[in-house]
């Protein structure tokens, strides 16, 4: 128990001293300060607890915290997923509570990749499907569109909302999308805007009904599909699934084999991308 309260204690301090007072909107310049990153009672405000009680944390003297003061400090010191469970751990608890909702927003540095693919259709989808990046190629290639608001590939396949895969992996697709939105459910209890597309598949596809009720399970990974474009006709396209683990996001690259007829109209799509 002592080693683990030890452990605890470093944890915190470390997190503390890697955050900069502008990360977490406090002013950077304040004179006469010492610490590298914030002071015990900046972040003992911002997680709305005692100086008292934090410093004792970060002396290894104060008691086991409870789940609430956890997800308090995960959220003052700016913890990513894996983090946040890591300090539940640290603290002896089994699994942290579920996070309050699925990550919509793409990295700097995952949107940047997209950009460096010039000859692969790339996406980033959230953990509810929600289309968060995209590579010019890809618009040209499935029809994406970021600039009307949120596109969510799940209405996209049920609902008849744009392009989408054709023959027997249209079936598969569905499948996969309907796992990985179980798993989203199970994850995310809270998320409203999940709650409201689950709401509106389930009144709105009979397929996504059946398919919800089998409760199938998907492993990321590579898969073969085809799809139908409006000018390129029936392409043979390979799907390959990168993660994003610490914001539960999926990157999917799109391309062709090599010396294919798919491949020579990909290589055409992408000159004019």
């Amino acid at each position: 128990m002592a080693r683990a309260r030890q452990e605890l204690a470093r944890f915190l301090r470390e997190r503390r001293a890697a955050l900069s007072p502008r990360t977490v909107g406090l002013a950077p310049g304040v004179a006469g300060r010492r610490t590298p990153g914030l002071r015990r009672e900046e972040v003992a405000e911002l997680a709305h607890m005692s100086v008292d009680y934090y410093v004792r944390l970060e002396q290894a003297r104060g008691p086991r915290p409870s789940a609430r003061v956890l997800d308090a400090l995960a959220e003052a010191l700016r913890l990513a997923p894996a983090e946040r469970s890591h300090l539940f751990r640290l603290a002896d608890w089994p699994a942290p509570p579920a996070a309050p909702a699925a990550v919509r927003r793409v990295r700097p540095h995952v949107a940047g990749m997209l950009e460096r693919l010039p000859g692969t259709a790339a996406i980033v989808t959230d953990a509810c499907y929600g289309l968060v990046a995209c590579n010019p190629l890809a618009v040209l290639l499935l029809g994406y569109d970021l600039s009307g608001g949120t596109t969510n590939l799940a209405r996209r396949r049920f609902l008849g909302q744009g392009r989408m895969y054709a023959g027997s992996t249209a079936g598969e697709f569905g499948e996969v999308v309907v796992a990985r939105l179980r798993r989203a459910a199970e994850r995310y209890p809270h998320d409203g805007h999940l709650a409201a597309l689950l709401d509106e598949l389930h009144a709105g596809s009979a397929e996504f009904r059946g398919l919800w009720a089998t409760h199938p399970v998907y492993a990321p990974g590579h898969r073969t599909k085809v799809l139908d474009h409006p000018e390129l006709g029936r392409l043979r396209l390979n799907c390959d699934v990168l993660l994003v683990p610490e914001d539960d996001q999926e990157v999917v690259l799109v391309t062709a084999d090599p010396g294919t007829p798919s491949a020579h109209r990909l290589a055409e799509l992408a000159a004019r991308a």
